[in-house]
């Protein structure tokens, strides 16, 4: 069965908090499934999310709500098991609208994952995301 494989001992890192204002972008707000809250990224040539579960799991999708304006052209998830080097799992190609969008992933198991946006639609390389999920199962 799919489910949420973010929970509270998951540990998040994030390229940029917008004006270092994490009381009100930080990256908790990318799980908190407040619909008033987001992550906002300061600007730069691309912008990053990546995630430590505390056990293994096996992604099968990614679901990511931006801002309209400030989404990206193009996307890549990455995973990796304990401390290899990131791998390629797949690109994804969001539209830039306010709606949850949902991206399937070919089944991966890893403990760590990284999801970078590139080719960023604000003119300035920002990105605001109100949701960021990840599905699949968690293995034992």
């Amino acid at each position: 069965m799919t489910h949420s494989l973010v929970c509270p001992e998951t540990i998040s890192r994030v390229s940029s908090v917008l004006n270092r204002n994490t009381r009100q972008f930080g990256k908790k707000h990318l799980f908190d499934q407040d619909e008033e809250t987001c992550w906002n990224s300061d600007q730069g040539p691309s912008q990053w999310v990546t995630l430590e579960f505390p056990q293994r799991i096996c992604v099968s999708q990614l679901q990511i709500q931006f801002q309209g304006g400030f989404s990206c052209h193009q996307g890549r998830l990455e995973g990796s098991q304990g401390s290899e080097a990131f791998g390629k799992i797949v690109d994804f190609y969001p539209e830039d609208n306010n709606s949850l969008q949902t991206f399937p992933v070919p089944a991966a198991e890893v403990d760590r994952l990284k999801v970078t946006f590139e080719n960023t639609t604000d003119f300035f390389g920002r990105v605001v995301i109100y949701h960021l999920r990840v599905l699949g199962e968690k293995k034992v």
